[in-house]
This record gives C-alpha cells, sequence and structure tokens, in this order.
C-alpha cells in the first residue's frame, strides 16, 4: 500500500528567504512531495513573531483546504513561528508531523545584541518564550515532533535550547546554524521524520 504524502510547508529563520530551502526543497519534491514555502516579511526582526505567525496562517487558509493535512517544518526562528502557530491559532487541527530545526525553543543569549521586537521574543526570558512554553507539551503533543538540532550551533546558545524534552530528538554534528536545513544526513532524518507513520 502506497503512503498517501501530507504537503510540507517550510518556514524560514531570521534574514533567511525560501531560498534557504532550495536543497531540501529539490530533496522532497524527488521523494515525491508537494513542497511549499513563504517569504515572511519583514525578515530582519522588526515584527513581532506573532505577526509572522498570522502571514503563515494566511497562507494556509488560502493554500489549502481545511480537510487537508499537512506537514511543517520550522528552521531557527521558523521554529518558533511554526509553534506559535501550533499552539496559539490552533494549527493542530490541520498539522500532522512537525519538524522543529535547530530552533531557539528555551531562548538564545544571541538575542541579547539587538533590541528588535521580533528578536527581543528570542531571549530566553522573554515573554514570548515564558508563554509558548508553559503549555507546549500538552499542545505539542498533538501532532507527531520531531527536533533536530547540532551542539555546534553557534546562534542557539546553548545548542540545547531547541530541546523540550519531548517528541524524537535528533542530535546531528553539523558544524554551521546555517548548514543545518542542507547538510545530507539532516535531509535524511526529516524524509525518515515525514515518513512517520500517523496513528
Amino acid at each position: 500500500m502506497t503512503m498517501v504524502k501530507n504537503p510540507v510547508l517550510l518556514i524560514h529563520g531570521l534574514y533567511d528567504t525560501v531560498t534557504v530551502f532550495d536543497q531540501l526543497s529539490a530533496y522532497l519534491a524527488l521523494g515525491g512531495w508537494s513542497v511549499h514555502s513563504l517569504n515572511l516579511i519583514p525578515n530582519y526582526g522588526s515584527a513581532k513573531l506573532e505577526d509572522l505567525a498570522s502571514q503563515m496562517a494566511d497562507y494556509i487558509t488560502n493554500t489549502f483546504s481545511d480537510e487537508q493535512p499537512i506537514d511543517i517544518i520550522g528552521f531557527s526562528m521558523g521554529g518558533l513561528i511554526t509553534r506559535y502557530y501550533l499552539q496559539r491559532l490552533d494549527g493542530t487541527k490541520q498539522v500532522q508531523r512537525y519538524i522543529n530545526i535547530s530552533a531557539p525553543n528555551r531562548g538564545t543569549t544571541v538575542a541579547y545584541s539587538l533590541p528588535l521586537p521580533g528578536i527581543v521574543q528570542m531571549r530566553p526570558d522573554s515573554e514570548f518564550i515564558k508563554d509558548l512554553n508553559k503549555d507546549c507539551q500538552k499542545k505539542l503533543n498533538q501532532v507527531k515532533c520531531t527536533f533536530i538540532w547540532t551542539p555546534y550551533d553557534l546562534m542557539i546558545i546553548p545548542p540545547s535550547s531547541t530541546l523540550l524534552g519531548m517528541g524524537k530528538e535528533i542530535q546531528i554534528p553539523v558544524i554551521l546554524h546555517g548548514w543545518m536545513v542542507k547538510d545530507q544526513r539532516v535531509l535524511k532524518v526529516i524524509k525518515e521524520a515525514l515518513l512517520e507513520p500517523i496513528v
């Protein structure tokens, strides 16, 4: 029996555009997935993460029917945007698989370097982080979650901040933060996570 593959939506991080996913998109398309992504505007931290999550929600509403299950992948800041969508915008009703890659789920000290609203929200002591983490297990356990991280991350400090003590947690020793959506080992893990059966 052939498994039906859900459409996959990719959400990028700070300073990125959809082009950061060129390699991943091609890899998944070759594997038979319908791959979608959007440019979040602005992408440099001047917008609050809630506003960027609303852009994501609008894209989903305008692209997929309510009955269409989807899988989503959030990279870096995109991991927090996707979590907000899942936890605060009822995204768990439509999303079946969620892959969170090198995201500051418990904050990153790098975010103390700039006072822009969206960057401030990524600080470990931010109200945004505290709010998302108070019920993350209850909300995110409604979907099949995979968290991928590297101990060498210099953008997510400490690197283990990606981990929430839930879902499947996979460490891959990639040297650079930006390579986490390009490294072949990560791409293989993403593919495997997207093939996880939904019980």
